[in-house]
This record gives C-alpha cells, structure tokens and sequence, in this order.
C-alpha cells in the first residue's frame, strides 16, 4: 500500500509543479516546448522501468502473479507502449473537440491538465473493476479479447467521413440540460456569470466532452494492458505515465497528425494482436518478448510508411 500512496503522491507533486510552476500563465504551447517535454515523459516513463526492477526484486509491492524483475519491466514497458499508441486516436478526437468549441490555443493546457486529473480516477477505477473481474470470472479475459478485435474490425470498416462532431455528441446535449451554455470564453475560466446567471464556458464544456471521449477510449485500452498483465501496479502505472505524457504530446503531435494517416493500421494490428493473445492464452503461450517485439515493429512501420507516403505527396 506505502508504494501506491508514494506512486499517487509523486503523480500529484508532478501535476502541482505542472501547473503551478511550469505553466502558471496561460501561453501558447509552441512545438519546441511540447517536443522538449514529449521527451522527459518519455524518458521518465522508460526510467520508471528501473524502479519496476527494483520493486519486484525487493519485494516492496505486491506480486499476485509471481513475476520475476525483468519480467515485470517488460510488462510494463510493452503496456506503456500500447497505451501510448492507443493514444494517437485520442489526441485525434482532442483536436477535433478543440477545434470545434474554439478553444484559444493558449488555455489548451489548462483544459488537459484538469482532464488528466479526471482520467486519472476514471482509469483507476476501470482498472480495478476489470483486474477484479478477470481474476474472479476467467471467462472475462475471453469476451475482453473478442471486443478488442471487434474494436479492430469497427476501425477498418468505418468510413473516413464519419467524424465525430462534439456539438451533436449525447454529452454535449446532456450538459446543456444541466447547466446553461455561454458561446464565449473568458480568459481561462471554467464559468461565468451573466445577469446573475451562471454559464459554463466552452472551455467547461470541452473538458466534459474529453472527460467523456476519453472512458470510451478507456474501454479499449484497459482491456488491451489486461492481456499483457492482470497486475495491477504495472497495469496502473503504465496506464498513468502514458496520460501524463498525452498532454505534451498532444502539442507535439496536433499540427503532424495528417503526416501519420497509416498508424491506424498499426492500432489494428496491435488490437487484433492482444486479442487473439487473450482467446488463445490457454492454448498458446506468447512470450512477452514477442508481444514488445510485435508492437514495437507495427509502430515502426506504420510510422516509415506514414512518412514515405507524406513525403511522396510532397514531392
């Protein structure tokens, strides 16, 4: 329990310098910045695999399933690095969602950084219902691994025009029921008052709608880390360090997305993969290593392809 409340506290102190310090006045959040940043999450995130390796040979955190240090640091690096990629399509629908509300670039991160804090319990509590099920039915781990190549079949076959549209979402029509609706921002406030009424802004309503996107994605994720491990400090913390590099590489990423159109394929392969993984997990055992191979080489390829095809446009 002491290494959780020390992992949660780090996270907090984390977040409390990103907002408090670092990003105290609401600026524009240029590429240079954001790509500085991508890398430290990045590196904290690679190097946080040491103290896996630390915890697991000491015996500091709970070991329900019996794994060996490196193992437990290859699990966790291959669930970090889907959750990373799973991500892509969120910060596709961020953009969209920003796009749509006319969010000022420079009250971006303000908006993130209070989504974090949203996904952060959200994931949480998914996670701990979905290890709980697993390991309670194990039948779970065989619908789980159906709904991810579903997820998969649902990307390949839905068409490209079929974008979402935040002001005719369910949420967005929900929230307007609750709380009245200002079309206009005011510096970065979350609400406002207008002849003793009080509206939430669209910056409000942008965060709710991110909120809301981003348990949908969560459906998908989860499930996906499920298959590589059912423990749940690697499924939590792997989880966690890929939500606290989004933000950045969101900035990084938002204004490059179209360069990268065949990574989607590579989100397929790597769905389709993890759930076949969970089907056949009785008959067939996938080292871990070929799990981190597979999802290491599907990036890689749909990242040279994405590049090469943007770069045969160019020319």
């Amino acid at each position: 329990m002491m290494v959780w409340i020390c992992f949660l506290a780090a996270v907090m102190v984390f977040l409390a310098l990103d907002l408090g310090v670092f990003n105290k006045t609401p600026h524009i959040i240029s590429t240079k910045e954001a790509s500085k940043w991508t890398a430290i999450w990045v590196a904290m995130s690679f190097l946080f695999a040491g103290v896996i390796h630390w915890l697991y040979g000491s015996s500091f955190v709970e070991n329900p399933t019996g794994l060996k240090p490196m193992g437990a640091v290859v699990k966790y690096i291959t669930g970090y690095l889907i959750e990373l990629s799973l991500s892509i399509d969120n910060i596709f629908v961020i953009a969209i969602i920003f796009s749509s509300f006319r969010i000022p670039q420079k009250y971006q991160h303000r908006v993130l950084f209070w989504g974090i804090i949203g996904a952060i319990v959200f994931r949480g509590l998914m996670i701990y219902f979905g290890v709980m099920l697993i390991n309670k039915f194990a039948w779970t781990t065989y619908l789980f691994g159906a709904f991810l190549i579903f997820t998969a079949g649902k990307m390949l076959f839905q068409k490209d025009d079929a974008e979402f549209e935040p002001k005719k979402s369910w949420i967005y029509r929900s929230l307007g029921k609750i709380i009245p609706i200002t079309h206009h921002t005011e510096g970065e406030h979350f609400f406002l008052k207008e002849n003793g009424k009080n509206y939430a802004t669209p910056l409000f309503v942008a965060l709710i709608v991110i909120e809301f996107m981003d348990v949908l994605f969560a459906m998908d994720s989860v499930p996906a880390i499920l298959a590589i491990t059912s423990d749940p400090f690697l499924v939590f913390s792997s989880n966690i360090f890929a939500i606290l590099g989004l933000r950045s590489m969101y900035f990084f990423l938002a204004n490059m997305l179209q360069k990268f159109s065949y990574l989607e394929y590579s989100l397929m392969a790597i769905l389709s993969f993890v759930g076949i993984k969970m089907i056949v997990h009785e008959y067939l055992e996938v080292p871990e290593w070929a799990s981190l191979a597979f999802i290491v080489v599907s990036l890689g390829i749909g990242i040279l392809v994405s590049l090469q095809k943007s770069k045969n446009q160019s020319e």
